[in-house]
């Protein structure tokens, strides 16, 4: 299911100064603004809107050939060089306390057309054309697939026999989190990674749904005009990162809610009292959930907390028995009228790492009426929905750390 590839990598003094946020965890404004004054910012490639006229859509087919022009710049000044070889790649992450290490490598497209690379989200078509067109027009992959697999002893102790030599580079982001880089130059420890994963079952996607399905059809693309197709070609692969599912740290992906549906706040309150048992609380500390089926509520510079009442959960459902399908149950739909997450522009998502503190701030401005916080979703019930062939609600898991993209892309020749 996986192999070795060609990495296009940063000189590893660059590195840090190369490597940017994913693509989707920052908005235009924030990427030119991070990536002022540096050149070599990753960004000039994974959102290369920034370059151009505030005016000029993010989807225009400009923007995409602005990102093959920079890319091509950087190879060609030297900021990003090509190994000569195929090779394996090891990729530390370390968040406080919180330590992840994982090995970087292509996936087969066909192993994900197959249903052994597993999903657990639904794709929305206009984000998938999005990665569609980034990818095909610039000619590579340049955003890591997140993937993880059951652990495995064996593996561990490959990883470890990596990282237990010298980086080929090792930096501090701005926030805080260090990131450390290895190429697997050992032939022998090579070739026991791929026999090791040659006995893995299946994988599973944690974090780029879209990236992954937008693979699969710039492959579909790429054969329906080589006539000289093999299967050996780079498009039948994508770019990925895998850990393995005991290092996954998932954090709360929390909700915002534009108004009350035409209740007012004691109503709404009350209502809720129906399946939830209803506790005011003095600040957020106090409303994070710290258990599933708990949700902290904000509204009207108030917080609860609120507890599922006995029988509300169907239990032994791996999908109706989230937190985050309680919710759409018993809060969005009857009391609120939202039905479709992904649609409905009364509803927003804010990932954990911005705190309770974020939920505050955006009720307090005024745009926003309603925040409930959730209990973070386990790697269990994301694999065990992903081997139920069913999938999750949307903005179920928000995984952290982020993976930097610059570090290594994939170049499909």
């Amino acid at each position: 299911m996986i192999k070795p590839f060609r990495g296009l990598r940063p000189k590893p003094a660059l590195a840090g100064k190369v490597a940017a946020h994913p693509y989707d965890v920052v908005n235009r404004e924030e990427a030119f603004a991070m990536a002022r004054g540096n050149p070599y910012s990753f960004f000039h490639i994974n959102k290369p809107e920034i370059d151009l006229d505030a005016s000029v859509d993010a989807h225009d087919p400009r923007v995409y050939e602005k990102g093959a022009e920079n890319l091509k710049r950087f190879i060609a000044e030297g900021t990003l060089v090509r190994d000569s070889e195929e090779t394996f790649y090891v990729y530390k992450q370390v968040m406080g306390s919180h330590e992840q290490v994982g090995l970087v490598a292509v996936a087969s497209v066909d192993a994900y057309d197959q249903g052994l690379i597993k999903k657990h989200e639904f794709t929305r078509p206009d984000k998938e054309d999005d990665r569609v067109a980034h990818m095909d027009t610039i000619g590579a992959q340049v955003g890591p697939v997140f993937l993880t697999y059951r652990a495995q002893s064996v593996i561990d102790g490959l990883i470890d026999s990596v990282t237990a030599t010298s980086p080929d580079c090792d930096f501090v982001a701005d926030d805080g989190t260090r990131h450390v880089f290895w190429v697997v130059k050992d032939a022998s420890v090579s070739a026991a990674i791929q026999q090791a994963f040659d006995k893995v079952q299946c994988l599973y996607v944690a974090d780029g749904h879209h990236r992954s399905a937008a693979a699969s059809r710039v492959r579909q693309r790429r054969q329906s005009v080589n006539t000289q197709h093999t299967g050996d070609e780079s498009y039948n692969w994508f770019l990925t990162v895998l850990f393995p599912d005991n290092q996954m740290q998932i954090l709360d992906y929390n909700r915002v809610i534009a108004d009350l549906n035409g209740l007012d706040a004691a109503a709404f309150v009350d209502k809720l009292k129906q399946n939830f048992s209803v506790r005011q609380v003095n600040n957020r500390d106090e409303a994070k959930p710290d258990a599933v089926h708990q949700f902290g509520l904000y509204l009207d510079n108030t917080w609860y907390r609120l507890t599922c009442r006995e029988g509300l959960v169907v239990e032994g459902d791996p999908v109706r028995s989230l937190d985050v399908s309680v919710m759409q149950e018993a809060i969005l739909s009857p009391l609120l009228g939202i039905e479709d997450q992904r649609r409905d522009k009364r509803i927003d998502f804010v990932g954990g790492i911005r705190g309770l503190g974020e939920l505050e701030k955006r009720v307090n401005s005024g745009d926003w009426a309603l925040a409930i916080a959730l209990y973070p979703t386990s790697i269990q019930s994301l694999m065990a929905i992903a081997d139920a062939g069913e999938v999750m609600p949307p903005k179920s898991t928000w995984f952290e750390p982020k993976l930097k993209s610059g570090l290594v892309s994939h170049v499909l020749d």
